[in-house]
C-alpha cells in the first residue's frame, strides 16, 4: 500500500516526551503516532456510534423547539407566592445568596 506523508509542527518539549514514549513503545515515531490517531479515531467513532441514537432524540427535539412560538414573559403577579420562592431560591444557587434579586419581572 502506497503511503502518505504528513508534516507535523510541535514544540520541542512535545516531540521529545513522543520520540520517548515511541522508544519506551518499540516504536519509531511514525508508527507510534498512526497508533495513537488510529486508537483516538476508534475511541472517538465507538462514542459517536454509542450516543448516535439519543444525539438524533436531542437534534429532533432542538428542531421541533425552534418551530414553537416564544413564550409570554412572566411578570411576578404571574407567580404565586410559592412559585416566586422557588424562584428566588433558585436564583440564589446560580448567583449566590449576596446577588441582587434577580427574579422575573424585576430589573437585575
Amino acid at each position: 500500500m502506497a503511503k502518505t506523508r504528513i508534516s507535523i509542527s510541535l514544540d520541542r518539549d512535545h516531540a521529545e516526551r513522543i520520540r520517548e514514549h515511541a522508544e519506551r513503545a518499540g516504536l519509531d515515531v511514525s508508527a507510534y503516532l498512526v497508533n495513537a490517531a488510529t486508537r483516538q479515531m476508534a475511541e472517538a467513532e465507538a462514542a459517536e456510534a454509542q450516543f448516535a441514537r439519543i444525539d438524533a432524540v436531542i437534534a429532533a427535539a432542538e428542531a421541533e423547539a425552534a418551530e414553537l412560538p416564544p413564550l409570554p414573559d412572566v411578570v411576578d403577579e404571574d407567580l404565586t407566592e410559592e412559585e416566586r420562592r422557588e424562584v428566588a431560591e433558585a436564583m440564589e444557587l446560580i448567583y449566590g445568596a449576596d446577588a441582587p434579586a434577580a427574579r422575573p419581572g424585576n430589573a437585575t
